[in-house]
């Protein structure tokens, strides 16, 4: 009965823990987007 329960609360843990780590990359790829975005241009137009 405990372990299931125990079993249950880990899931529920890494869950959010995925979750919170998805969120960050959002996050990050929102601001840094652009500024990479124009890093690929110019390696494209020097090419």
């Amino acid at each position: 009965m405990f372990l299931a329960k125990e079993k249950g609360q880990g899931l529920i843990e890494y869950a959010l823990i995925i979750v919170l780590v998805s969120i960050v990359v959002i996050v990050v790829l929102a601001l840094l987007g652009p500024a990479i975005s124009d890093i690929f241009q110019q390696i494209i137009d020097t090419i």
